[in-house]
């Protein structure tokens, strides 16, 4: 199964968020799994590509090409398409993953991963959407959610299909649909 991670092109501050990058990487290998993500060689998108190359993982990465410089395109991947747009991109890698898994990042990581469930939410895609909750990152975006239920914005079906993790075991049951 390919996965495809959604996270931040920077480290952030907590050390926690590198330490679970690995855990994550680690935890697909193992698995026997493949990844797909952005195709940059820095941040918490650099560090589980590595991580997932370095267990001998297939990785692909999906970059446009306005951000090859800027996200330093990763060299040594698999697979690493050039796409021409950010639209290009998240399509692509919907096309190519079967799960989807967002890391803590920024507003390019939550655009990307609430599309996903907005397709999911229109009977568009019925795969996996999952937030990597480390720390406690997502609570807030939990609640919301939980909110928009609470005022008939989201219904609970829906609610219920979106998950949240704090270790990559944790997504056993969930890729096996259980």
């Amino acid at each position: 199964m390919n996965i495809a991670v959604y996270c931040g092109s920077r480290m952030g501050k907590d050390e926690e968020f590198a330490a679970a990058a690995v855990r994550l990487g680690q935890w697909i290998c193992r698995r026997g799994h493949g990844m797909v993500y952005g195709g940059g060689n820095i941040g918490l998108m650099g560090l589980i590509a590595d991580t997932v190359l370095e267990g001998g993982g297939a990785v692909t990465g999906v970059i446009p090409e306005f951000l090859i410089e800027a996200e330093v395109g990763h060299e040594g991947l698999h697979t690493l398409e050039v796409v021409q747009t950010m639209t290009q991109r998240k399509n692509r890698m919907m096309e190519l993953s079967q799960a989807f898994i967002a890391m803590p990042g920024g507003t390019g990581t939550l655009e990307e991963i609430a599309e996903v469930i907005s397709l999911q939410k229109l009977g568009l895609q019925d795969k996996p959407c999952v937030f990597y909750n480390i720390n406690g990152f997502y609570e807030p975006l939990r609640q919301m959610l939980a909110d928009m239920v609470a005022a008939e914005f989201l219904t609970a079906e829906d609610f219920g299909k979106i998950h949240f993790i704090r270790r990559p075991e944790e997504l056993e049951p969930i890729l096996a649909g259980k």
